[in-house]
């Protein structure tokens, strides 16, 4: 019985330990930690009113031989660094403390060095604080990069298509149910139900789409709900909702079913023109819309003009005068059918006979040519701006061929001409693609460019590894070149001042004896010529002809660009010089072939000629390759006396010209002196 209870002592007791020497911060644990000793002297005195009796010596020998173990054993685990025997020393007493007691089976897990602990805290902190930052940044749609833009939502899209359709029903069956006796009782609760599906969309777009639309203010996107909702009501677009949505439909309790009092549902027009916004920014081809939507007001035009007539034959009497309706046939084909005949102003219609049938016809006449004037001369617009590219193409086209024309060009460049301009309007539907660029502020422009021949750039090994920046300043200056096929991209002994991008077609590199050999067919996404870019003074040639095989759209860097790019990027510059040093050994031709480029010269010196003797040696071995070296020693020890020779003679004839001199001197000197006495 003593020796299970001292057991579980020991397991108890190297807890309590470590319990003390973590610090708690609430000042309640002092009497947390009295009451828990407390609890532990009554639980040791009921054990030992239990425990039978036994010797003294006996059961402290058990105690201190269990405690000392397990101190041991604590040592060894969690306490390895021996250099701070404070720490140790200290645990001692305060375990000896706590000895006596029994701990609370829950407790803390022991604290092995508190600043560690303390720097893990914080560390998970700051991570749980960035996953909040950037959890916050995904919701909302953070638009401050360059690389992103602000988007039409699909879902509000989708939603005000369905405000719209019930704005279209209000205003074309509000005009006909007045004037057209196509409601009546028995079929007046289907009006009622669908008139009720419009008012449903217009309230829930009133309560709860517009009032969370965000806005700009100062060039930020507002996203505060309660900035949201005040900016709504403040608006005007709130108002002609709330005018829309006003239930007039009450008086339908005392007037009967008239449609009239449905007439406000048409002021919610802005949710029409704004739907046609978002639609057109989204389509690929939003003439096709424009005229459509032209169309349509056309017909809804010529729509109220029917209803017009009917209400004015119903006015005068329906077969009353031979102007008014007949009341034979359809009502609205017929009515709708006069309309027409009016607006285009057709002729061949009654004459009106009262006054009241003059007035409406005259009213009528003007209004439709105002109208059909106005909306004629929008579809002649909008076809207009559809086509205007493909105008200003055949102007251009007209120009060029004017020009050749007058100057007798020859008709073979004429037809290359003709077909330079076909495929390039066939491409990419305009001239140069650099006119459209330029209207876009720099930020679209990069962005444009990124997604078109970033892929592209990022394959060439020159320019891997350089900085982002620099790249995307090189793509704002790329060039778009279209090649008919048979058209040399460059040729043989030109200088190298461009680099070339295929981004469409193939090209084909031609050596050989006679230059019509294909080395190799470059395709697109492959580059070339990149080594010329970095000549300081040029002189790099040409290797080899390049021609395009079929079409072929090349991108294009010159020389002077790139390195009025490189001043702002010097380390970019250092890394491209290491590379085309590297780039320039593997592709450095062998020995015999011509000398290196002097433009290049800067890049590596130039290699020395090896010795001619060094070369008989290398070139051949045993009694031919000595016969060899003793030939060319001998014929080296000749050139040297034959050179001898002639520094002699040389000097030889100096010396004799040299005396030949003074002797003229000499005596042109005793003249001198003769004649003056």
């Amino acid at each position: 019985m003593l020796k299970s209870l001292t057991i579980k002592f020991n397991k108890v007791k190297p807890s309590e330990g470590s319990n003390e020497n973590i610090q708690d911060p609430d000042p309640s644990s002092e009497s947390r930690q009295a009451t828990g000793q407390g609890e532990n002297k009554n639980e040791k005195k009921s054990l030992k009113t239990k425990m039978p009796p036994v010797s003294a010596e006996e059961s402290q020998t058990k105690i201190q031989d269990k405690v000392s173990e397990k101190n041991t054993h604590e040592d060894k685990t969690t306490n390895p660094d021996s250099q701070n025997p404070t720490a140790s020393t200290g645990a001692k007493p305060e375990q000896k403390e706590m000895g006596t007691g029994k701990e609370d089976p829950v407790s803390k897990p022991p604290v092995i060095n508190e600043y560690a602990d303390a720097q893990l805290h914080s560390l998970v902190r700051r991570l749980r604080q960035r996953t909040d930052f950037y959890k916050r940044k995904l919701v909302e749609a953070d638009m401050s990069s360059p690389e992103s833009s602000p988007q039409t939502d699909r879902f509000y899209l989708l939603w005000l298509s369905l405000v719209t359709i019930a704005f279209n029903w209000n205003c074309w069956f509000i005009p006909l149910r007045m004037v057209f006796p196509y409601q009546t009782p028995h079929n007046t609760h289907y009006w009622l139900i669908t008139d009720l599906v419009c008012d449903t969309i217009y309230l829930f777009d009133l309560l709860l789409i517009q009032p969370r639309l965000q806005f700009m203010r100062g060039g930020d996107i507002i996203v505060d709900s309660n900035e949201l909702k005040r900016h709504y009501r403040n608006s005007t677009k709130f108002q002609l909702d709330m005018a829309s949505i006003m239930p007039f439909d009450v008086f339908y309790l005392f007037f009967g079913f008239n449609p009239i009092f449905r007439t406000n549902r048409m002021l919610k027009y802005t949710s029409f023109f704004e739907f046609n916004h978002h639609l057109e920014s989204i389509m690929n081809k939003a003439y096709i819309y424009r005229v459509i939507r032209t169309t349509g007001y056309l017909l809804f035009t010529l729509h109220i003009n029917a209803c017009m007539y009917y209400w004015a034959s119903s006015y005068e009497g329906i077969g009353s005068t031979r102007w008014v309706y007949d009341g034979e046939g359809n009502k609205y084909l017929r009515c709708y059918y006069w309309a027409v005949r009016t607006l285009i102003t057709i002729g061949g219609l009654p004459e009106p006979q009262t006054l009241f049938e003059i007035v409406f016809q005259l009213l009528n006449f003007f209004s439709g040519v105002f109208v059909f004037s106005s909306l004629i001369g929008q579809m002649q617009d909008v076809i207009g701006a559809a086509t205007a590219n493909q105008n200003n193409f055949r102007i251009c086209m007209d120009h060029t061929i004017a020009y050749m024309n007058t100057y007798s060009i020859p008709k073979i460049v004429q037809n290359r001409v003709r077909t330079w301009y076909e495929y390039t309007w066939a491409s990419q539907r305009m001239l140069d693609e650099s006119d459209l660029l330029e209207t876009l502020p720099t930020t679209m422009q990069l962005a444009l460019t990124v997604d078109v021949n970033f892929s592209v750039i990022s394959k060439v090994d020159l320019f891997k590894g350089c900085d982002t920046q620099m790249i995307y300043d090189m793509l704002l200056r790329l060039k778009s070149i279209v090649y008919l096929p048979g058209d040399f991209v460059c040729k043989k002994g030109e200088i190298g001042k461009e680099m070339y991008i295929i981004k469409q077609g193939e090209v084909q590199v031609l050596g050989g004896a006679d230059g019509t050999q294909v080395l190799v067919t470059l395709k697109a996404g492959a580059v070339f010529g990149e080594i010329s870019l970095l000549a300081a003074r040029g002189g790099n040639r040409r290797t080899a002809n390049v021609v395009a095989h079929g079409f072929a759209n090349l991108l294009t860097l010159d020389k002077k660009t790139l390195q009025e790019i490189l001043v702002h990027y010097p380390d970019s510059e250092k890394l491209l010089m290491k590379k085309a040093r590297v780039l320039l050994k593997n592709k450095a031709p062998g020995t015999g072939a011509t000398p290196p480029n002097k433009g290049l010269a800067f890049l590596f010196p130039p290699k020395q000629e090896t010795p001619k003797m060094f070369k008989a040696l290398l070139g051949s071995s045993g009694k031919a390759g000595l016969a060899r070296l003793l030939t060319l020693k001998r014929e080296q020890t000749a050139q040297r006396k034959d050179k001898d020779q002639e520094e002699n003679y040389i000097s030889d004839m100096v010396a004799t010209g040299a005396a030949r001199v003074n002797t003229e001197n000499q005596g042109y000197s005793s003249k001198l002196s003769r004649a003056k006495a």
